[in-house]
């Protein structure tokens, strides 16, 4: 072997070498789903009915929803989902369902349709009231006018309850 490859050869050793001394130092810590929560302090939860209180009812609405906040909460936390005291508390209501006109064209008609949903949620720490939260979440999706709302309101609620799980999440339990 001539000196240029052993000298590549040590370069290269000694590379592997320094490297596996400086990964194992270094570490990335990060929270998938923004959990903010001390498991030695919270073990519970408990979530309520959100009945509609809406002018406007589409009555699957409370189902689709309610199930949504219990799955994203079961996925995100190791919570323990119960229906006596808890450490904390979820309760509310859907008080808004509506429609507006969006995309005015030349012709003055609509070429969307918005459909916005809001719900007032009411977040109980049982352990520090400082966390308590009353507050109100809309998320809305736009539809194309000339399709019917029937035909495309399951699709349209099931994304509108995503985005306002993901919004009650991150301002309870992910304590942002």
């Amino acid at each position: 072997m001539d000196k240029k490859s052993r000298n590549k050869r040590h370069i290269a050793s000694a590379l592997v070498m320094l490297m596996a001394f400086i990964l194992p130092c270094c570490t990335i810590s990060y929270k998938l789903n923004g959990s903010a929560i001390d498991y030695n302090v919270y073990k519970t939860i408990h979530v309520a009915n959100f009945p509609i209180r809406a002018a406007l009812v589409y009555p699957p609405l409370q189902q689709t929803f309610e199930n949504a906040l219990l799955d994203y909460i079961a996925r995100n936390t190791r919570l323990q989902v119960n229906d006596g005291n808890s450490d904390l508390n979820l309760e509310g209501e859907i008080t808004g369902y509506s429609l507006s006109p969006q995309a005015i064209t030349e012709n003055a008609l609509a070429s969307k349709t918005r459909l916005t949903i809001t719900v007032r949620v009411k977040y109980t720490d049982s352990k520090n009231d400082k966390n308590d939260i009353d507050q109100t979440f809309s998320a809305y999706q736009d539809f194309d006018s000339n399709e019917l709302l029937t035909d495309v309101q399951d699709q349209l609620c099931q994304e509108i309850t995503e985005q306002l799980v993901d919004l009650i999440f991150n301002a309870t339990l992910g304590n942002w």
